[in-house]
């Protein structure tokens, strides 16, 4: 019996991903699943963080039902529990996966406002960081009601707790455990000198507080959500904040954050 359970694979483009959906499609299918790739109950991503992360957005506005299972097809990543040599196992969990049971992290709320009084609304896994194309850029960032600072640089990046190991840490981010709910703010390439002043170093903000990046009037800004880019003229402002949506992933031998960690940074300890 597999309850009727409704099945959605999505993969990217490389051969052994390609080889790896087949031949786990054909598994699921002996084993009687539902295929509904409009309201699946689990999405199976295969291949890496990368596909996890289109696969997520692929289905961004249906996160309160959707939950998740990674297969890594490459190296280790930080969202995939199974790799390709492990497909039966990965039927025997959907067996006994639990929606109940299911493992919650927290996304980032991102909200542009434009000028004219447009909005856009997207949710975020890892980060999302604003720059301009060519040149420095500069904006104001208020931490609630608050004017922290006037940022000039290449630009920001805001990251939620399990992206704090993604971009976040490549431009010098602290490590954070998805149990702790807050956001965290980076620099990319900050102007410090005489004449200008960025407090130069990460910031971890609580999860009440909504951050605020005002950004001067320029045509050229680049805007990502997690893996997708769009180029955006007459920002008025971009506000970050963690308003409780959350991904779930099934609870299929779920590798711990640390373990991942680990694994990811350190390999073998002796």
């Amino acid at each position: 019996m597999n309850f009727g359970k409704k099945i959605w694979l999505i993969g990217n483009t490389s051969e052994k991903s390609k080889k790896t959906m087949e031949k786990l499609s054909k598994i699921l299918k002996a084993e009687h699943f539902l295929f509904d790739d409009i309201n699946p109950d689990i999405v199976i991503s295969v291949g890496g963080d990368g596909t996890l992360l289109r696969a997520m957005h692929m289905y961004e506005y249906q996160l309160n039902r959707v939950r998740f299972l990674g297969v890594h097809t490459g190296h280790l990543g930080f969202y995939t529990d199974f790799t390709d040599e492990d497909l039966f196992e990965v039927v025997d969990a959907l067996y006994e996966e639990n929606p109940a049971k299911a493992i919650h992290y927290p996304l980032i709320k991102v909200q542009v406002n434009f000028a004219d009084g447009y909005q856009i609304v997207r949710h975020v896994l890892n980060e999302s960081t604003i720059r301009r194309a060519s040149k420095t850029m500069v904006g104001d960032v208020r931490i609630s009601d608050y004017l922290f600072e006037r940022f000039r640089g290449d630009g920001l990046s805001i990251s939620t707790p399990t992206g704090s190991t993604a971009y976040n840490k490549s431009i010098g981010g602290a490590v954070v455990h998805p149990r702790v709910k807050a956001m965290q703010v980076a620099e990319i390439a900050s102007l410090n000198n005489v004449v200008y002043r960025t407090l130069g170093s990460p910031m971890i903000v609580a999860e009440k507080d909504i951050i605020t990046v005002c950004p001067a009037p320029e045509d050229d800004y680049s805007l990502t959500f997690d893996q997708l880019t769009f180029e955006y003229k007459n920002i008025k402002s971009i506000e970050y904040s963690l308003d409780g949506t959350t991904i779930s992933f099934a609870n299929c031998a779920h590798t711990s954050f640390w373990e991942r960690v680990s694994k990811a940074f350190i390999g073998e300890v002796e």
